[in-house]
């Protein structure tokens, strides 16, 4: 899938003055929604052309700082759209409820087992996986519905959610600036790849990072409690 999504990023790439910013919002909401695809081949050609100043159509106005500046929107755009596709799903499950999903979510790519797997770490771990577990392949996606589901308060749900969305998009945006910076010319599957690569390497200490922040988070939210 990643290469055949690759192959059509030239001709995506060719519009990306005008509909890139339009582009990264609507496929990081697909990629966060209960649709397959790969936030890899948004984020990353993102940050490449903001490193090579092709993302924004006018980039006098920011002087040296046009591509800082692009790769700052684009990970922004891309909290966006992440949300965005969270929120579908986040509503869909409280309004379906988890019965309809187990029975019928097939039909809308959420396969029985990633499901009970997202539902068995929410209920075990609390609200705050909804962060953690944004920077988890696979329950990336999934991880709102049983947000939904509990009815988790909107809130914190996008709170949680956005710090996870904004940290994986901006590792995946930084590895095409790296990139987009350093290197040559190179196709699109070949930058994708590399990127890939180059997060998948830092995605472990994110993810203990993260999951410390988190029993920070519980820590004093527990200290809190108690002098209440």
């Amino acid at each position: 899938m990643l290469e055949t999504l690759a192959s059509h990023l030239d001709a995506i790439a060719a519009l990306a003055p005008t509909w890139g910013f339009a582009a990264i919002f609507f496929f990081m909401a697909v990629e966060s929604s209960f649709i397959p695809f790969p936030s890899e081949v948004v984020m990353i050609p993102a940050g490449f052309l903001a490193a090579r100043g092709e993302l924004i159509a006018t980039t006098g106005a920011f002087g040296n700082q046009a591509a800082p500046v692009a790769l700052s929107l684009a990970v922004l755009t891309g909290i966006a759209g992440s949300l965005a596709g969270a929120y579908l799903n986040y509503y869909l499950a409280l309004k379906l409820g988890k019965p309809f999903l187990e029975k019928y979510g097939k039909w809308f790519f959420v396969k029985p087992e990633p499901l009970a797997k997202a539902c068995e770490v929410f209920n075990k771990y609390g609200a705050a996986t909804t962060f953690v577990c944004r920077l988890i392949p696979v329950i990336r996606q999934l991880i709102s519905i049983p947000a939904g589901i509990s009815r988790m308060p909107l809130g914190s749900f996008s709170a949680f959610t956005a710090l996870g969305a904004g940290i994986w998009s901006a590792i995946l945006a930084a590895a095409g600036y790296w990139l987009g910076k350093t290197s040559g010319s190179m196709t699109y599957l070949e930058l994708v790849t590399k990127g890939k690569d180059m997060s998948a390497k830092a995605l472990p200490y994110v993810i203990v990072a993260a999951f410390a922040l988190v029993g920070l988070h519980l820590l004093v939210a527990a200290k809190m409690g108690k002098k209440r």
